[in-house]
């Protein structure tokens, strides 16, 4: 059966509203939520965006039994790998095996506030990759020492660390990157049904959770879905690589301005009030070979989207 989740979204909401839609996410029955690691918002109409390892202490202590996982953390530029392995191992001993931990190669409206150059993609991976190494070193207890082409680490020792090593699913946006996530991850985390990705996960050798995010928002008519999601959510509109690329929110919203309102009607973004469009875009990212498959409701209401979705949705499956 596949799992069914719901995000939170950290770029729109503040931690203490993010715990509360966690715990309202568990009682309406999903299986999962996913929280998103940012630095800044993508537009500054979003308005929020918490320290996402503070807020998932809290959401560990405020749930029982839903799965928790973080899509995605780039842990190669703003934070350093040692530090983002001591949340992680912290946040897994809270969670136990609830817990997923997504990884990414960035994007550099988060990354380059440090100052630090933002590279290609190849280098991004390699550093994603050497990344990992650290990490896993860490997991295991042992006192840690690393010199790297990107890293250095010297004499480092976690002393709270999990049973197990966490569970780590990498972020893809093309068949080659999910090749690689097959080789050095755990699973594989996209957005979008994206059945391409999975072929090439799958390709490589790839046997891991297939997780991807579907956007939408639930309101009253089609028309108010798509005025909320053209105020609050125009980024996902923006084609190709920008959303890598653009460094700031100013710029997002320069960028944003040449999206159209037929743009989000014609982007694949459920905006139908009927329940069965939300089932069918779940069927949909199921047939392309996922097997946890989450929901983003974009603005405000989310009580009404967590509503629709207890009483029609999940049933269904």
């Amino acid at each position: 059966m596949p799992q069914l989740g719901y995000t939170l979204s950290s770029e729109e909401f503040g931690p203490t509203e993010l715990v509360d839609i966690a715990r309202r996410a568990e009682a309406a029955g999903f299986d999962f939520v996913s929280i998103s690691d940012h630095f800044h918002p993508w537009i500054s109409a979003q308005g929020e965006s918490p320290f996402v390892w503070s807020t998932l202490g809290a959401i560990a202590n405020a749930t029982d039994e839903i799965e928790v996982g973080v899509g995605v953390t780039c842990p190669t530029t703003r934070i350093h790998p040692v530090n983002v392995a001591h949340a992680v191992a912290t946040v897994d001993e809270l969670l136990g095996d609830r817990f997923t931990f997504g990884v990414g190669t960035g994007e550099n409206l988060n990354e380059h506030i440090t100052g630090e150059r933002w590279p290609e993609h190849d280098v991004r991976l390699a550093k994603l990759e050497e990344a990992l190494d650290v990490m896993r070193k860490l997991w295991t207890g042992e006192t840690t020492s690393h010199r790297g082409e990107h890293y250095t680490v010297e004499n480092a020792r976690l002393y709270t660390v999990p049973d197990e090593q966490p569970t780590t699913v990498a972020s893809a946006f093309g068949p080659q990157t999910a090749r690689w996530a097959a080789d050095h991850a755990d699973g594989l985390w996209c957005s979008g049904p994206k059945g391409d990705i999975v072929d090439g996960y799958e390709d490589a050798g790839g046997d891991g959770p297939k997780y991807t995010q579907l956007h939408g928002c639930y309101a009253d008519s089609e028309e108010d879905a798509i005025e909320t999601i053209y105020e609050q959510w125009p980024n996902g509109s923006l084609p190709g690589e920008l959303g890598q690329e653009l460094p700031t929110p100013a710029h997002f919203e320069q960028a944003a301005q040449l999206v159209e309102k037929a743009d989000i009607a014609e982007s694949g973004t459920t905006t139908e009030p009927d329940p069965q469009a939300h089932i069918d875009s779940i069927e949909q990212a199921i047939d392309a070979g996922y097997d946890h498959v989450y929901y983003h409701q974009i603005g405000p209401e989310q009580g009404k989207a967590l509503e629709l979705y207890e009483a029609e949705v999940l049933p269904s499956f």
